[in-house]
């Protein structure tokens, strides 16, 4: 099951994604967590030491990476002609949340009981050329390749308010959930969002964040009515989280946990149509071909589609 979280800048989203991660990985059940914002800070706020080499960015080598998803596939015959949307087909490698494979022994790390990727923040080479979306290109790429089933878990820290839009990634999960502070500014990102989603399936949940009374609670359930999930208060937990003072994660306050325990309830009660989602791939795929791909790649992208491909649970596509 995968969930991306979202909302505008300074909101909390990183947070959250984080205490979602660990709270899932407290209950035993495997979760990787993907940093996708530009500002890469998920692995501090899963208790990472600041000070300490990231794990290999999942976007620094993206000619390995989709050597790697090719596999076999004769529709693909070099990484030149696959770009971001680009689906499996026929002998395309899949894969699992084993830590043990190729691509997360190579990309991942763990921190506090918790695997997870980086994106990869800008570099020298990219400032004043490249858009970030080269970047969580990647992240799009190992999604439309990843076979993840009931009881593991995908976590996602999106890039902040609507710029998840400027591809197909914000279909690749069973939930979004938006952090949202109880403002006109954070409610105009979820009615911004949730317009943009509409057309799409997307099943769009808030939480309510730096709230600090019932009047909060109530403007926020007046401005999104049922898509308000939860809320969270202040945390005493958090702010030491903050100062590198990482704690169990049911020591958080109750009511904080509680919040968790309905997201991942949520979540839980969600089930992925498979058909449904190769075809959203396929379509993303087909859009980024006629706009640019085309051209990019001086090949014709829609031969690569195999539009009823069977989804194995492991391994490479039939």
């Amino acid at each position: 099951m995968r969930i991306a979280f979202v909302g505008k800048g300074g909101s909390g989203k990183t947070t959250t994604a984080a205490l979602f991660a660990r709270y899932v990985a407290g209950r035993g059940l495997p979760v990787l967590a993907i940093d996708a914002d530009i500002n890469q800070h998920l692995g501090v706020a899963l208790g990472a030491d600041p000070e300490a080499a990231p794990p290999r960015a999942l976007g620094s080598d993206l000619t390995w990476l989709k050597d790697h998803l090719r596999g076999e596939n004769p529709l693909l015959p070099s990484a030149d002609v696959m770009i971001k949307t680009t689906p499996p087909g026929p002998g395309s490698r899949l894969l699992d949340l084993d830590p043990a494979g190729e691509l997360l022994r190579r990309y991942s790390a763990e921190v506090g009981g918790v695997r997870y990727l980086v994106t990869g923040e800008f570099d020298e080479s990219d400032i004043g050329v490249s858009c970030y979306h080269s970047k969580t290109g990647a992240v799009e790429l190992y999604l439309n390749h990843l076979v993840d089933g009931p009881g593991e878990y995908v976590a996602v820290d999106m890039t902040a308010g609507a710029d998840a839009f400027a591809s197909g990634l914000f279909t690749r999960f069973d939930l979004t959930v938006l952090v949202c502070e109880p403002t006109r500014r954070g409610v105009g990102v979820y009615t911004q969002y949730a317009a943009h989603a509409a057309d799409h399936g997307v099943a769009l949940r808030v939480v309510g964040n730096k709230v600090t009374d019932a009047e909060d609670v109530a403007y926020l359930r007046d401005e999104v009515g049922d898509a308000l999930i939860g809320c969270f208060s202040q945390s005493a937990w958090v702010r030491a989280a903050e100062r590198g003072q990482v704690r169990p994660v049911d020591a958080l306050e109750p009511a904080n946990l509680t919040v968790l325990a309905r997201i991942l309830a949520d979540l839980d009660g969600r089930t992925r149509d498979w058909t449904a989602y190769h075809r959203d791939t396929v379509e993303f795929h087909l859009r980024n071909a006629r706009a640019w791909g085309d051209g990019a790649t001086g090949v014709d992208l829609a031969a690569q589609v195999v539009p009823d491909l069977p989804y194995p649970v492991s391994g490479n596509c039939p």
